[in-house]
This record gives C-alpha cells, sequence and structure tokens, in this order.
C-alpha cells in the first residue's frame, strides 16, 4: 500500500488552559483530496497551522514520508512540501499575475557584476502555468487585482504547486465565490489531485467537499468525529457531523419537536 505523504497522529494543542485540539488524526495519500470539515470554531484553523508549521502541537507525531518531523516554522514545512494556501491568498492586487506568482522567489539573471528580475523567463512560465490549470490570462502583465476570486485562488495554487507542493492545504478556497468561480476551483483542485499532489480541503460545505474529496474527516471541538471515503457516507450524514446533530434532536425534543 502507498505511503501517506503526511501523516498527523493524536495531535493535540492548548493555548494556556485553553484546549484547541484534543487528539486528532488525519492522513493524505499521493493524489487524494482528504476533506476537513466543521462548523465554525471546530478547531480546523488551529489543526492546519500545525500542520504548517504555525503552531507546535502539544504532544502528538507529525509524519512525512514515513518519517517522524518536527517543524519549527512554516519555511520548514514548505521545505518538506507542505504548502498552504489561505482564504488572503497573500496577494497585492495592484501587482501583475507574474509578480505576484514569483514574489520572494523572483528568478534573475546577470549582466556583468549586475542581477535583474529576469521577466521573460518570469513570464513564460507563469503563462504555461496558469494555462495547465485552465485560466487563459489576457496578458502577463493583468493586475491580479483585475481577476476573478476564483482566478486568483487558481493562482494561488499554481504558483504552490510550481515550487514544490506535495501536500497542499487549501483553507475555505470556494467560501467567498459564486457558482461559476466554485466550480473553476473545484476543477483547479482535481487537476491538481491527479498529478498526484495530496489535498487537504477545509471547508464547512458539504457539497462542495462531496464534489471532490476521496475522504471526510470532521471535527468538532477540537476532536475528530470521523473519517469516512467517498461512498461510506451521505451527505445529510456529514451535515448531521459537523452540526452536532444528536445534539440538534436532543434540543428538538426538549422543545417539542419545533427544530
Amino acid at each position: 500500500m502507498t505511503e501517506p505523504l503526511i501523516e498527523l497522529i493524536d495531535i493535540t494543542k492548548s493555548f494556556g488552559p485553553v484546549i484547541a485540539l484534543n487528539g486528532v488524526s488525519l492522513s493524505v495519500m499521493p493524489g487524494e483530496c482528504h476533506c476537513l470539515l466543521g462548523d465554525n470554531g471546530a478547531g480546523k484553523s488551529t489543526f492546519i497551522k500545525t500542520m504548517a508549521g504555525v503552531h507546535k502541537p502539544s504532544s502528538g507525531q507529525i509524519r512525512v514520508n514515513g518519517q517522524a518531523v518536527t517543524f519549527a516554522n512554516p519555511r520548514e514545512a514548505m521545505s518538506a512540501g507542505i504548502a498552504t494556501v489561505y482564504q488572503d491568498l497573500a496577494m497585492i492586487p495592484l501587482m501583475s499575475v507574474t509578480r505576484n506568482f514569483w514574489m520572494g522567489r523572483e528568478p534573475r539573471k546577470r549582466w556583468g557584476p549586475f542581477q535583474f528580475f529576469d521577466n521573460e523567463m518570469a513570464t513564460r512560465v507563469t503563462m504555461e502555468e496558469m494555462r495547465r490549470m485552465g485560466i487563459s490570462l489576457r496578458e502577463p502583465n493583468q493586475a491580479v487585482g483585475t481577476l476573478s476570486g476564483g482566478e486568483r485562488q487558481t493562482v494561488a495554487i499554481a504558483r504552490a504547486v510550481y515550487f514544490g507542493a506535495k501536500v497542499l492545504i487549501l483553507d475555505e478556497p470556494t467560501s467567498a465565490l459564486g457558482v461559476r468561480q466554485t466550480a473553476n476551483v473545484l476543477a483547479t483542485i482535481d487537476r491538481v489531485r491527479k498529478a498526484g499532489i495530496g489535498i487537504v480541503f477545509i471547508t464547512h460545505n458539504v457539497r462542495h467537499a462531496m464534489a471532490v474529496g476521496d475522504r471526510f474527516t470532521v471535527l468538532n471541538r477540537g476532536k475528530t468525529l470521523g473519517t469516512a471515503k467517498r461512498g461510506e457516507i451521505t451527505p445529510e450524514a456529514l451535515q448531521d457531523m459537523m452540526a452536532g446533530g444528536a445534539e440538534m434532536a436532543e434540543l428538538s425534543d426538549s422543545l417539542g419537536g419545533t427544530i
């Protein structure tokens, strides 16, 4: 059986007396989209920041390609191939797509003792990578702010993939998008998955998760409620787990079935 790209085992995380995570486990296989679902406050953000090296777990183990690792910071996680695309995308709207794509990793060419931004190479690669993701730019100097929300998400995903992501963590990538833009982002996720990259798709939208997910893990109050494979669970069951179906049913009974 193929080894997981990354595996988090019994992860706990406390901030003083507050327990944010209490024994959460998750693994991601090559070419798999593993959806992490949960309502607000479930612990999703803390968990992905722990996976990405922002937080150190209070206990538990992180394994990459079968080897136990400890990330001191996000840079070490990125060096191990763990890339995160956050909701804010870390882009500058007035800068071009090319400049945003290469921000912090600009290719250089030399002329005598001087170094310059290699605009020709950067433009060529940016256009190729965007075409590969199904986006045709009008021109490489097009400002990121002129792109749709879905296209900006695709730029961020393409950037992470080009720079060596083996596991791509997507933090609510469809939360603020319309129907067409959401479909484009989900199609991009499918392309990336088929290239053998593991994806952790964080969302609270069950329909979006079911569209591309291979496995589904539900968090509630810092604990894992369970993990199911595609075909083993219905959208309705996932929604109930996220919303605390048992608690809602108990409340409904106490109120005489009015919920």
